[in-house]
């Protein structure tokens, strides 16, 4: 059975496709998307004693960039795509 977490090796596996001068950030909340930049790692325990890595945004005060773009939350499937409304004819002004 496949975890459903994502272990060190998916997340290595999914960055070397990646260009490695790309900043790094993490998006956070589903139902208020944010983003956050990546400035540590930090290797654990979890309540279990397993070994866990967390990777954390920074202590500045700018860590939190702000809202995630919209087609970021779309690719994650956090949002729908929006459409813009249909367009109406224009009504012509009757003389």
């Amino acid at each position: 059975m496949e975890s459903p977490e994502m272990n060190v090796g998916d997340l290595v596996a999914l960055l070397s496709t990646c260009d490695p001068n790309t900043p790094l950030r993490l998006a956070m909340n589903p139902y208020f998307p944010m983003a956050h930049r990546l400035a540590q790692l930090v290797e654990s325990v979890d309540e279990t004693g397993r070994p866990v890595v967390y990777l954390a945004e920074g202590p500045d005060a700018d860590s939190q960039i702000g809202p995630l773009p919209p087609e970021a939350a779309v690719a994650l499937t956090w949002q729908r795509p929006v459409q813009a409304a249909p367009r109406r004819p224009r009504r012509i002004a009757s003389a």
